[in-house]
């Protein structure tokens, strides 16, 4: 609003009716500026908690949109009124700072053509930070990644123990409809631990951290125990659709990884590091073990455990398919809460 404010008013010789200054034309920005800014965030808090964000991206947008535009609309004729109500009360002042047929003035006009053409940008930096991660759109937009460097990262994988079973019983139709169902409730909790989703892998999905951010608050176990309340919370639905619910598997590892852009046409951030590879190794192990969630050592020893709500358990040395030497592996599981 700032900018529509500063290139519709602040060019022209003269200012409008309404303003004594130039102060009050960036009191107008700041006024529209809150209005706007309240109508799109509600509007994209109602298409989130809605079933409009179950149907295609170009719907949210036009809803987003409308529901922008009608905000404009309401304001204008709230605006018309307080002008035709100060009229007829002989306020001078007032009416001075509103303008008569404001849906009919090309300020309004210009306004709305604006919203129109921020609104779809907006819809564009919100679609692209959805298929890339803000943090990685922000990234790549920064050129931080352009030369490859070293980082220490700690990395979440989880997968859907038995799919290949699943998918035989419910078809390639009904079994990515339960990907997206599960998938869909790691949402919130990645958000609430700070973490980034590097990557979806069919039934598996691969987050991560900077390895100082995801020691903290045991993050790692929380999004992973967090994630299979949610699904047992949806049980009655899970059970409706597709017989069952579904069960999911994970494994935790940290260690230094080479990041860098890749790609030309379409680019995203790689990392490249044994630490991935190792990862996937362990995870293989939940099984054979009976564990839902493993534990590298080097990621069990650095994390804080004094006052936490889980317990590792030492299984000793592992040897991991591929490798050379076996690692250190630790089960993470809920405490068990003793009741009298």
């Amino acid at each position: 609003m700032a900018a529509f404010v500063f290139f519709r008013y602040s060019q022209s010789p003269e200012l409008p009716q309404w303003a004594i200054g130039v102060s009050d034309l960036a009191t107008l920005a700041i006024f529209m500026g809150i209005v706007f800014g309240s109508l799109h965030w509600m509007s994209n808090v109602i298409a989130d908690v809605s079933a409009i964000s179950r149907l295609p991206y170009i719907f949210s947008v036009i809803f987003k949109g409308l529901f922008l535009l009608l905000g404009a609309m309401t304001l204008a004729y709230v605006t018309q009124f307080l002008n035709m109500w100060a009229i007829e009360n002989h306020m001078v002042t007032l009416r001075q700072m509103l303008t008569a047929h404001i849906l009919y003035t090309p300020a309004f006009q210009a306004l709305i053509m604006y919203l129109v053409a921020v609104r779809v940008g907006l819809a564009f930096i919100e679609q692209m930070a959805l298929l890339v991660g803000p943090r990685v759109l922000m990234n790549i937009g920064m050129g931080k990644y352009h030369q490859p460097r070293y980082e220490q990262r700690l990395f979440l994988f989880i997968d859907m123990a038995s799919s290949t079973a699943h998918a035989e019983t419910l078809g390639d139709y009904r079994f990515s409809r339960l990907i997206q169902d599960s998938f869909s409730m790691l949402a919130d909790t990645v958000s609430n631990n700070d973490a980034e989703i590097y990557r979806y892998m069919g039934d598996a999905v691969l987050i991560h951290w900077p390895l100082e951010e995801g020691i903290k608050q045991d993050r790692c176990m929380n999004i992973y125990y967090e994630f299979c309340q949610q699904l047992n919370w949806q049980r009655p639905y899970f059970e409706e659709q597709y017989g069952f619910v579904p069960k999911f598997k994970a494994a935790a590892h940290c260690g230094q990884v080479v990041a860098a852009v890749v790609g030309v046409h379409k680019q995203e951030i790689s990392f490249f590091s044994d630490v991935l590879n190792t990862l996937a190794r362990l995870q293989d192990q939940c099984n054979p073990l009976g564990q839902r969630m493993l534990i590298s050592g080097e990621l069990a020893h650095r994390l804080e455990m004094q006052n936490s709500e889980y317990q590792l358990d030492n299984l000793g040395m592992v040897n991991l398919k591929g490798k050379q030497h076996p690692i250190e592996v630790f089960a993470a599981s809920i405490k068990k809460t003793i009741s009298n």
